[in-house]
């Protein structure tokens, strides 16, 4: 596997990306972040991509590109769009970046990047069984491993509870739009978790998303049979787990 490796991590408001150590884990100098273009075509976002590789100080043309992103990823085509044009649903997305960055890339989703960071590196390191990643935010993202291996695109944010969707009764998002407290959020984190649990037995659920550095305020509420634990990574999940995917298929190629 190849020592460094480009991670971009793209989402609704910004795009950030920085060079890897895939080794041990590590940011290689600064982040560097842009803003989304507005609408977020993928043209647009392609070419903002673009330039922040190239203020990439130490990111050869050999380095290899990995890219998570807010859809579902199937062979690099993406078949869904969060907060991004709906241009990008069914388009060969890895083909677009290989052709504007001049380099071959790796796309996957962005909820799989952060969870292969606490796999590789995180709260999942050296871990055997099932693991659930979840983040917290404007949804409710997941990532599922088995033995330490991915299962992509797992949905597991859309679980129906009480008859809704209920990543719009449990995300942090809305505890901020209903001004819930710690305690009537985590009422509902129980109820959204318990069914997880019912369905998939996991032996590790890990929490993430920018909420979790406030993981004393609720998840000592849940009651659960498997164990819960803040993400470690956290910011820099999705630009590690990137990375460490495209330093993989890198290997493999």
């Amino acid at each position: 596997m190849a020592r460094k490796a480009i991670g971009i991590d793209i989402g609704g408001t910004g795009i950030k990306g920085a060079l890897v150590d895939v080794k041990k884990g590590e940011l290689i100098g600064e982040r560097i972040r842009f803003m989304t273009p507005e609408g977020g075509r993928p043209e647009d976002i392609a070419r903002v991509v673009a330039e922040i590789i190239a203020a990439m100080p130490g990111a050869s043309r050999w380095t290899p590109v990995g890219i998570c992103f807010p859809a579902v990823v199937q062979h690099g085509t993406t078949m869904s769009a969060a907060n991004v044009s709906k241009d990008w649903i069914g388009l060969d997305a890895e083909k677009l970046f290989t052709e504007k960055l001049g380099r071959r890339v790796h796309i996957l989703n962005d909820a799989d990047a952060a969870g292969v960071a606490e796999l590789k590196y995180g709260a999942a390191k050296k871990r055997k069984g099932l693991v659930i990643m979840t983040t917290l935010g404007t949804g409710i993202g997941s990532a599922l491993f088995i033995n330490g291996h991915l299962v992509p695109n797992a949905e597991l944010g859309h679980l129906e509870i009480d008859g809704v969707d209920y990543e719009t009764m449990a995300s942090f998002a809305a505890k901020e739009r209903e001004n819930l407290s710690w305690d009537e959020w985590a009422g509902r984190l129980q109820k959204y978790y318990s069914r997880l649990e019912a369905l998939f037995s996991p032996d590790l659920i890990i929490v993430g998303g920018g909420v979790s550095k406030n993981h004393t305020e609720f998840l000592p509420k849940l009651k659960l049979r498997a164990e819960i634990v803040p993400a470690q990574k956290r910011n820099s999940a999705g630009i590690l787990g990137a990375a460490w995917a495209a330093a993989d298929r890198h290997a493999e190629d």
